[in-house]
């Protein structure tokens, strides 16, 4: 299992889609998951401490899994099938272990909620986690931009052009 953090929830201009994107804990590998507007509104507004007059659906999960005297101990992104992920709520049931198949989205709001770790198989990581390009990551300033697609912008610019008033 691979031990991961949000880093962050992204929307696709294009059509306002949510994707999560998920962190490695021990590498820079990431994982995108697709998910629901209302699932990342409620991931988002746990983390950014937000408070709301009354819980939302996944509050109210974690109450109710108190309540019946169980514990969240983690959640599991255990599969991908045909471009699905799956994942599972693992809760500690007086002494025993039990799984909940879950959606990814509704494990992950329920785990910023829980603070709980987050684990992905490392079979998913291996079909589905990209890794940046060195060039992608490095800074503006450094000598990387030189050779990247905006090569030709940056040499066809007169300097001299800036810095003067007309």
């Amino acid at each position: 299992m691979i031990e991961v953090t949000i880093d962050s929830i992204r929307v696709s201009l294009m059509s306002q889609h949510r994707v999560v994107i998920l962190k490695d804990s021990e590498s820079e590998r990431y994982l995108p998951i697709w998910i629901g507007a209302c699932e990342a509104d409620a991931i988002t507004i746990e983390l950014q401490g937000v408070e709301v007059a009354r819980p939302f659906t996944h509050d109210l999960l974690k109450g109710v899994i108190g309540q019946l005297g169980a514990k969240i101990k983690a959640v599991v992104i255990n599969d991908l099938h045909n471009e699905v992920f799956y994942a599972q709520i693992v809760l500690d049931v007086n002494g025993h272990r039990m799984e909940v198949d879950s959606r990814p989205s509704d494990a992950l709001a329920l785990a910023v909620r829980a603070k709980v770790p987050i684990y992905v198989n490392e079979t998913v990581m291996e079909k589905a986690a990209i890794t940046p390009e060195e060039d992608m990551t490095e800074g503006v300033g450094d000598d990387k931009l030189k050779s990247s697609p905006f090569k030709d912008l940056i040499d066809g610019l007169n300097l001299d052009d800036f810095g003067e008033e007309n």
